[in-house]
């Protein structure tokens, strides 16, 4: 079987994008896996369906590099709007449903995407750290050496730990550098590793360090080693709302594999 794929990436979190409004992609989690390798296959973070909805533009289905559907992915989202608009399938607004529902977003003339993310009613407070969930559930931790902190196994020992049982977590180390400028380097789970950037993880650290107190600002940024993403929000009490993810989401190639 002959597929033509896409190639995107958000601040270095990179995708395969295909469009499946046809639904002819077997959604099966070897054949995900095996497009996912970095040295047998394309190469990504993740998989994404652009399918067909009944009523918005378009339905985001999202599979983690170990091939299993996973929770929501905001730079994926991004980029997701970005390939939408290759396809002709939107001009400059998107209106599409994804795991987590419902989202909003415009691609302004130089390609960066503002993604509405989800509304977040708590966020939970423990001696060391912040949980929350942005669409995806996020572990929030201030270290002081994040450049020089082992984040691939440290990150693990969280995410398999006692703390998020066998469902897992997300997992953001941060450090501050300016009153709302933030440094992040995550753990995702499902990619197993650290990646260049994680867009539900940077909307949860700018969300955290609000809650926290680490800023008064409700817009923020997030220095990733991918590059620079913004997230802005409303907050009334503990309740986050007009929460947006905002950053650069560019094609790379495009191409077919036989499967």
């Amino acid at each position: 079987m002959h597929i033509t794929f896409y190639k995107y990436q958000g601040t270095g979190n990179d995708f395969v994008m295909i469009d499946n409004r046809n639904l002819s992609f077997p959604k099966e989690s070897r054949i995900i896996e095996h497009l996912c390798d970095r040295r047998f296959g394309i190469g990504a973070d993740g998989l994404i369906l652009l399918e067909n909805h009944p009523t918005e533009n378009f339905r985001m289905v999202y599979f983690n590099s170990d091939g299993n559907e996973s929770s929501m992915c905001g730079n994926g989202g991004r980029c997701l709007v970005a390939f939408a608009k290759q396809l002709g399938v939107i001009e400059n607004e998107a209106s599409f449903e994804a795991v987590d529902g419902m989202h909003h977003a415009t691609v302004s003339g130089t390609g960066i995407v503002s993604l509405q993310m989800k509304d977040v009613t708590a966020v939970d407070h423990y001696e060391g750290h912040v949980f929350l969930n942005t669409g995806s559930p996020h572990h929030v931790e201030i270290v002081d050496d994040l450049e020089g902190l082992d984040v691939k196994g440290y990150g693990a020992s969280i995410r398999y730990g006692a703390l998020y049982g066998a469902a897992g977590s997300n997992i953001n180390f941060v450090n501050q550098i300016g009153d709302a400028i933030f440094a992040v380097r995550t753990y995702e789970r499902g990619v197993e590793d650290e990646t260049f950037s994680c867009g539900t993880g940077v909307t949860a650290v700018a969300i955290a360090m609000k809650a926290t107190g680490k800023t008064d600002a409700n817009l923020v940024q997030l220095e990733t080693p991918g590059g620079t993403l913004e997230v802005a929000f409303e907050q009334d009490g503990t309740t986050f709302t007009q929460v947006f993810l905002k950053g650069p989401a560019k094609f790379v190639f495009e191409g077919t594999i036989t499967i």
